[in-house]
């Protein structure tokens, strides 16, 4: 049987696009011939697993995803796939790996003429072809609060979710000789031994908060600020973010491929999102040990509550209850039980991690389903 696997771009520090990519060696492995369709690519190619880039032409972001969507389509009437997964909304999915959060309940608060511009209208549209209670898809739910969002803008029959558990890479389970590890990528770094260095990761820089970020240690006291050493990682542009008076204390590493070595590297994960549907970070974090501060906005928050592995904030968010929270976490570091709580929690929740798995015999399941009727 051929799967075909649909998103908008691939690159390979996404969590989304990693995920895509894990579920499809996962798929390729029970024997699936596997062909991700995309609008653009970059990075290594998979063995074993096809990438077909289809032209997808337009001025927006929104006009290319529905460009490609249309592209996609015809390719799918050439090729005839026998189950197509969409880890992008588009029409004709047979099941959809939800990565973002429901458009629909993210614009309901505001004005009606925002929902009657292109961009707005088109996502909708996007949305519709998968939630609509005409759908086929099946729908993969990483969190489970999002199902009533969606069943409350679209009255998608619940039958058609499915609960999928937190997905975490063994890269990331904390290993016996961590504080040798640490040690090293530290030296490698040129970290001095009292330094606090924070680490935070995003493909987007400002969607997860960096600039609330730089705020609080540029509000920290000065003592705490002078030894605070913020690791960014990620690809975004960080031109805009170099004035900000915090990001004296910032290093800019670009993308990376090493994330569980700076996890074990660093003292604090710092994640102020704006939106976050799951927070694929969060959990990888509380598999290597590596205390937490974040925003309660991100789905995966509860479990660095539930785990008692660092702090969450109340939303609302509120830049003084950021500034506070990390004034207070960060002089606690070496004593707080943050980091040995957050591995045993990753080592003993039922299903925590196997979200890859999970995905995999759903997918399986599903299409033998659909291949016998």
């Amino acid at each position: 049987m051929k799967i075909a696997v649909a998103l908008f771009a691939y690159f390979p520090q996404g969590g989304m696009q990693r995920d895509c990519l894990a579920v499809a060696q996962g798929l390729a492995a029970r024997g699936y011939r596997v062909a991700i369709y995309t609008r653009s690519w970059r990075g290594p190619r998979p063995e074993c697993i096809g990438v077909e880039l289809l032209p997808a032409r337009g001025l927006t972001n929104h006009a290319r995803n529905a460009a490609f969507a249309r592209s996609f389509a015809k390719a799918m009437t050439r090729e005839r796939a026998d189950f197509v997964l969409g880890f992008s909304r588009m029409p004709a999915l047979d099941a959809y790996f939800m990565a973002d959060r429901c458009y629909a309940g993210r614009v309901a608060s505001r004005a009606a003429l925002h929902r009657l511009t292109p961009r707005a209208r088109s996502m909708l549209a996007m949305e519709e072809a998968v939630f609509g209670a005409e759908s086929r898809a099946e729908i993969l739910l990483l969190v489970e609060g999002e199902q009533a969002v969606i069943r409350r803008h679209y009255a998608t029959p619940p039958e058609r979710f499915h609960r999928i558990p937190p997905i975490v890479d063994t890269a990331f389970r904390r290993p016996a000789d961590a504080a040798a590890q640490r040690a090293s990528v530290r030296r490698s770094l040129q970290l001095a031994p009292d330094d606090l260095a924070l680490l935070f990761v995003a493909a987007r820089f400002h969607t997860k908060g960096l600039d609330r970020a730089l705020h609080a240690i540029a509000a920290l006291p000065e003592a705490l600020r002078l030894r605070a050493r913020l690791l960014v990682v990620g690809g975004d542009d960080p031109q805009r973010y170099r004035r900000h008076a915090g990001a004296r204390q910032a290093r800019f590493l670009g993308a990376r491929d090493d994330l569980p070595a700076l996890m074990l590297a660093a003292d604090l994960l710092l994640h102020p999102a704006r939106e976050e549907l799951a927070g694929k970070v969060l959990v990888e974090a509380l598999a290597a040990g590596l205390p937490v501060l974040c925003s309660g906005i991100a789905g995966y928050a509860p479990h660095v509550a539930h785990a008692d592995a660092g702090r969450v904030l109340a939303e609302p968010f509120v830049q003084a209850d950021l500034d506070r929270a990390l004034a207070e976490m960060l002089p606690l570091l070496t004593t707080a039980p943050w980091s040995a709580n957050g591995a045993s929690y990753a080592a003993r929740a039922p299903g925590f991690g196997q979200g890859i798995a999970v995905a995999v015999d759903t997918i399986d399941r599903l299409a033998r389903e659909r291949a016998r009727r």
